[in-house]
């Protein structure tokens, strides 16, 4: 049976969620989900300047056990619309893309990045 994914974890969820500073409702929210990330989160997170090998640790075994979406070609046309049509960062805009392709919410703490995009459904783990 496939499973139906529901939220998409930015960034700076992840990051959040492994140095455990989400409030205990979002952080449950989490803890119940399979970790669905865009491609783009994989790379900022493993992009991670100066990270020490001990820190990259935690940010690896969390990639290896989510699952990691593809920047497929119905994605990077909704981002090339999504940056024609609003100022927005090149990965908040394959990210939104990502989340409104597959039908997901998402998850994010940084809000203001995304509320000018309709029919986008933004969590805020923070908030919950």
């Amino acid at each position: 049976m496939e499973q139906r994914w529901t939220y998409l974890m930015d960034s700076n969820v992840a990051i959040d969620y492994l140095a455990n500073v989400i409030p205990e409702q979002g952080a449950a929210l989490i803890d119940n989900l399979p970790p669905l990330i865009p491609v783009i989160t994989r790379m900022e997170l493993l992009g991670w300047y100066r990270a020490s090998t001990e820190q990259l640790i935690p940010v690896e075994q969390f990639i290896r056990l989510a699952t990691i979406l593809p920047l497929q070609e119905n994605i990077i046309l909704k981002t090339i619309q999504l940056r024609q049509q609003h100022q927005i960062k090149l990965p908040d805009a394959i990210i939104a893309a990502t989340a409104l392709e597959h039908e997901l919410k998402l998850l994010t703490r940084n809000e203001s990045d995304f509320n000018r995009i309709s029919n986008l459904e933004v969590i805020n783990p923070h908030n919950l």
